[in-house]
């Protein structure tokens, strides 16, 4: 091993040389680089190979032709290339072959070497690197885009990257991606001919040795290419990607065509067809001259526009009465309200459209729970308050089984102080289940406690308690317990936390919380906070080590505290502790001791 590796050290003897020679590098950084080298070589040389160790090469040497760069820049010297940087450049590229045939199925080890390719320009390395990846990740479309797209982009070359995408599309006959960039490469590919054929004609040089296809250069092979798709891709997603590929190019209106037909066709009853029809209104609307037209002819035009658009939805909702074609309308709606438009007659007509057609579809009962919410919202923001509670009272009603549903009644409610709060309150925690009802109940007494009496708020807190599951109830153990020390002081406090440490479970907040309110005593007695500790011990002793650590710094530090006592703790918080708490345990105490913690 080590004569391989002063061999290896030996060979960059000539680009150090050079490097030297042309004052890009001192002596003592060139004896700093073989230092270095050597102690990468011979990480990368032992049996036990690591990943890690051919990254840190790697950067090191990358890290080096970047330095290398900058000097040649600040020196303005640019010669002797081919000695230096070629010879580093070969090494990289030696390395990452190495880094990948060892680890094979690392895809970022893969990229990080074409993206290297890329940036020094090594285009032949990078064509026999994506070669060899296509090999062995053959499942990944991703990488057979990206090596197409480079073909196509980079190189230039339409053939090779068609060659690509149909390797890919062997390997993936239903990847609607893959389909989606060959037809945008092949109008790319139309289109760069379509260019070159017209400089010709305008340099009026002669085609006979060039042969230009009318078919390709109006874009057949992308109908081809869509055709196949379609037969194998079924969804309306894939046919608008396509559309909207194809709107990029000026060439491809009989294309369009075909493909609108087809969607309209076999895709009818389908939401997202309706929707996009009814948007292509906008489109045509944006298409017409505007010129010389006052602010107030251009709402005019905007609000005739969208009632186009509105009278296709309206079409559509009659043809396919579902929930998502409501969706598709309303969020129409919502998205031309939120538009900015210095016009308060079209600002105020999209307000009204937009309520009517939330009311229309919560008629159809095809409004979801979701859009009930965005509905209220809008409600509120325009001040229309009773129409607000109706609506909220329409959708606890049809979603009765929600928590969310009842939770935004009741913040309406609430917000605009209205006397029936407490019964619809009641009325909720009838509907739902009890497994889900803490929102409601931690809601609830957040209300009492600043609306009703400290004693109605108490008894409410008692009745939560036993109405709520016994995990849910831990939270409302802490509410409970701070509520009643802010407003009833510590001997209530404690009273009440010796009594709802009778019923199980609790959580290490409810303790902390307890421990916090003891320290904030003026009289603050170690022997209730040993109490405390213990209590909290016993539920979460076994698995919490910042608990005894907590506990341990209590003796130390309180004047009432009893140092000898640590020792004992240490050792059961040993005896307690499980599997791999011991030994986080050890060292958090270590750093206790020595002041570090």
């Amino acid at each position: 091993m080590a004569e391989r590796i002063e061999q290896r050290l030996e060979d960059r003897i000539p680009e150090l040389e050079q490097l030297e020679r042309v004052g890009l590098f001192t002596r003592k950084e060139i004896r700093a680089v073989l230092r270095k080298a050597s102690a990468l070589e011979y990480k990368i040389q032992r049996r036990a190979l690591r990943k890690q160790d051919f990254i840190n090469y790697i950067q090191y040497e990358v890290n080096l032709l970047e330095l290398i760069k900058k000097r040649r820049a600040r020196i303005g010297y640019s010669f002797k290339k081919d000695e230096i940087e070629h010879s580093i450049l070969h090494r990289v590229h030696s390395l990452f072959n190495r880094a990948t045939g060892k680890w094979k199925d690392d895809v970022q080890l893969w990229l990080s070497h074409v993206a290297f390719c890329k940036q020094w320009n090594a285009k032949h390395q990078l064509s026999k690197v994506f070669s060899t990846m296509l090999a062995i990740h053959s499942n990944k479309p991703a990488l057979w885009i990206m090596a197409a797209k480079w073909e196509m982009e980079t190189r230039l070359s339409s053939e090779s990257a068609r060659h690509l995408f149909l390797r890919a599309l062997r390997f993936h006959p239903e990847c609607p991606k893959l389909y989606q960039e060959y037809f945008r490469m092949e109008l790319m590919h139309a289109e760069k001919q379509r260019k070159e054929k017209k400089e010709f004609e305008q340099a009026k040089m002669d085609l006979g040795e060039f042969n230009y296809s009318e078919e390709i250069l109006n874009g057949e092979m992308a109908r081809i290419v869509y055709r196949d798709a379609s037969q194998k891709i079924k969804g309306v997603e894939f046919q608008l990607a396509v559309l909207s590929i194809a709107k990029l190019f000026d060439f491809t209106q009989d294309l369009q065509k075909e493909i609108l037909e087809s969607l309209q066709a076999r895709y009818a009853d389908d939401p997202l067809t309706w929707d996009f029809m009814a948007r292509q209104e906008l489109q045509l609307g944006s298409l017409q001259p505007t010129q010389h037209t006052t602010k107030q002819k251009k709402a005019s035009e905007m609000a005739q526009t969208e009632e186009r658009c509105c009278a296709v939805f309206d079409e559509a909702v009659k043809a396919v009465p579902t929930e998502d074609m409501w969706k598709c309308y309303i969020t129409f709606c919502l998205e031309r309200y939120n538009r900015k438009t210095n016009s308060e007659e079209l600002k105020q007509k999209r307000l009204e459209r937009t309520l009517s057609v939330f009311s229309k579809a919560h008629e159809s009962s095809l409004l979801s729970e979701a859009l009930y919410k965005q509905w209220l919202q809008l409600l509120l923001d325009s001040n229309l308050s009773e129409k607000a509670v109706e609506v909220a009272e329409a959708a606890a009603r049809h979603f009765s089984q929600s928590v969310e549903t009842w939770q935004l009644r009741l913040h309406v409610l609430i917000q605009l102080k209205r006397s029936d709060v407490t019964q619809c309150f009641e009325e909720a925690i009838k509907h739902v289940k009890s497994k889900g009802t803490l929102p409601l109940w931690t809601l609830w007494v957040e209300w009492s406690e600043g609306t009703n009496s400290k004693e109605d708020t108490e008894a409410l807190y008692q009745r939560s308690l036993h109405a709520t599951m016994p995990a849910e109830s831990v939270t409302m153990k802490e509410m409970y317990l701070d509520w009643t020390y802010r407003n009833g002081g510590y001997k209530k406090v404690k009273r009440l936390f010796t009594s709802l440490c009778e019923n199980r479970p609790f959580s290490l907040d409810f303790f902390r919380k307890m421990i916090q309110i003891e320290k904030e005593q003026e009289s603050c007695k170690m022997l209730h906070l040993r109490e405390y500790y213990e209590r909290a011990l016993r539920e979460f002793g076994s698995t919490n080590t910042d608990l005894w650590l907590d506990y341990i710094k209590e003796e130390l530090s309180h004047p009432q505290g009893k140092p000898e006592n640590c020792g004992s703790i240490h050792w059961r918080a040993m005896k307690m502790l499980q599997g791999d708490l011991v030994e986080d345990f050890v060292s958090k105490y270590t750093l206790l001791q020595t002041g570090h913690l």
